[in-house]
């Protein structure tokens, strides 16, 4: 179960490819987003800068088609594993996690 409580109303949504693994992205949900998402089969959002629901690739194409949802251990995050179709990042790249921090 999601602990909205604890969310505030936004569960962090981490997701990861269904082939390959890799980290896609990192987005928001709240509740209706997670609905749409179970419901549809197809990753749904709520963007934070918009203060909306969003459906991902609803302008671009690229949909995220959803082959799994799990929730962490302390029922504040969710895993969707997806089959991406195009790339998962606004800028062009596959994965939003391109550019590495220097330590």
């Amino acid at each position: 179960m999601i602990d909205w409580e604890k969310c505030s109303g936004l569960v962090p949504v981490v997701v990861q490819d269904a082939v390959s693994r890799a980290v896609l992205m990192q987005a928001y949900a709240d509740r209706e987003a997670v609905r749409l998402t179970l419901e549809t089969g197809y990753a749904h959002y709520f963007s934070r800068s918009r203060g909306r629901l969003w459906k991902k690739g609803e302008t671009s194409g690229h949909v995220q088609k959803i082959t799994g949802v799990f929730v962490d251990c302390d029922g504040d995050c969710l895993l969707y594993i997806v089959e991406q179709t195009g790339p998962a990042c606004h800028t062009g790249e596959t994965s939003c996690f391109y550019r590495r921090l220097s330590l």
